[in-house]
């Protein structure tokens, strides 16, 4: 029997990789917020929109895409500052 050995997969949405680092993952999810924030962005930049539902839809689609998995991620300084950044 031969098992194949990689680098990394994805894994219940996030990526697994064999040197345990999340700095990948982390970029990946400010990338599908960036794509997030771009679909919906006729909303956020409407004048007809208030900032309570801008809010809420910020809250409610973007955070939680950014955020899935990250009770998982050992952060390091460079990485610390480039989620503070967002």
């Amino acid at each position: 029997m031969y098992l194949e050995q990689v680098q990394s997969y994805k894994y219940l949405g996030s990526t697994v990789n064999n040197d345990n680092s999340k700095a990948g993952e982390i970029q990946h999810r400010m990338t599908l917020g960036n794509k997030a924030y771009y679909a919906n962005q006729i909303f956020f930049k409407s004048r007809l929109v208030s900032k309570k539902s801008k809010l809420k839809l910020y809250c409610s689609i973007i955070r939680p895409i950014v955020t899935y998995g990250c009770e998982t991620w050992v952060l390091k300084e460079t990485t610390k500052k480039q989620v503070n950044d967002i």
